[in-house]
């Protein structure tokens, strides 16, 4: 302690290290709203923790309350970010034409109509009452849907629902179960 003070005395007393910019400074994530996520890459079903400022998503990370990740993400869910601030991210809903050679920009609303008239369309021209061998069996054959393996219980359930027992189709998988 001795050499301490003397040492002291030789250079002065160094003055408080941290300035008043390192003072001020704060994580960005300060001040933010955050909203648990599922990432939405794999089948794993990864939670992430999303930092909003200003209606803009400003950081993404690991959910460390999470049994499933822990707080760690794969480098894709790392990159979840930079998926979504990528200028060559495409934010429009993108149609090409039959037999087009190139693509159109249209809306979401005349997107989701177009869907929903060729769901109806296929249904209709494909819609089974009864089997061949008179069971009854109200089905279609013609369409099938993959859902993606980030969905929720509720989501399945009601995807499931809707697609079997409303529209009849057979053939409704999940990518979590692939």
């Amino acid at each position: 302690m001795k050499i301490f003070n003397q040492l002291k005395d030789h250079i002065g007393l160094v003055p408080n290290p941290i300035s008043d910019k390192t003072r001020q400074i704060h994580a960005r994530i300060n001040d933010a709203s955050m909203s648990i996520s599922v990432c939405p890459y794999c089948a794993v079903g990864c939670s992430q923790l999303v930092y909003t400022k200003d209606g803009k998503i400003i950081d993404i990370e690991g959910n460390y309350e999470s049994p499933i990740n822990g707080g760690t993400l794969c480098p894709k869910g790392a990159a979840t970010w930079g998926l979504l601030h990528s200028p060559t991210r495409i934010t429009t809903v993108k149609y090409r034409a039959p037999y087009s050679d190139h693509w159109e920009e249209r809306s979401l609303d005349w997107a989701m109509e177009r869907i929903a008239q060729r769901v109806k369309q296929t249904r209709d021209a494909h819609y089974e009452e009864r089997d061949e061998h008179g069971m009854t069996v109200n089905r279609t054959l013609a369409i099938g849907h993959f859902g993606g393996a980030t969905l929720d219980n509720e989501e399945n359930y009601l995807i499931k629902k809707l697609f079997t027992a409303g529209l009849g189709i057979v053939a409704v998988e999940n990518q979590a179960r692939i």
